[in-house]
């Protein structure tokens, strides 16, 4: 099991109010994002949990390419990884950020 963390400067804080959201299943190919709004509202961190080692220049390419299109600001991201490919990593991230954006109830 592989671990890895990002830590980056957001442009602007993520909107809405809900403080907590989950997304994805751990299962074969796919993943689980649990997001939390608790940090700064110019930073954004990712802790990855995976089973697949060695990909660590490709969870960077991800997470970089993630804050740079959303701009999370003040959210933790903790991701746990069933082998998920890339493109379903970002998915994920996306599917966790705009469910942040939404008003509590």
């Amino acid at each position: 099991m592989e671990s890895l963390s990002f830590q980056h400067a957001a442009r602007r804080r993520a909107g809405g109010t809900r403080q907590m959201a989950i997304v994805g299943v751990v299962a074969s190919g796919n993943l689980e994002v649990l997001v939390e709004r608790v940090l700064p509202n110019s930073e954004c961190q990712l802790e990855i949990r995976t089973a697949a080692e060695g990909f660590g220049e490709v969870w960077t390419a991800v997470a970089a390419d993630f804050v740079e299109r959303y701009s999370p600001g003040g959210l933790r991201f903790s991701v746990n990884d069933g082998g998920a490919r890339p493109d379903t990593v970002l998915l994920r991230l996306a599917q966790a950020a705009r469910l942040m954006e939404r008003s509590e109830s």
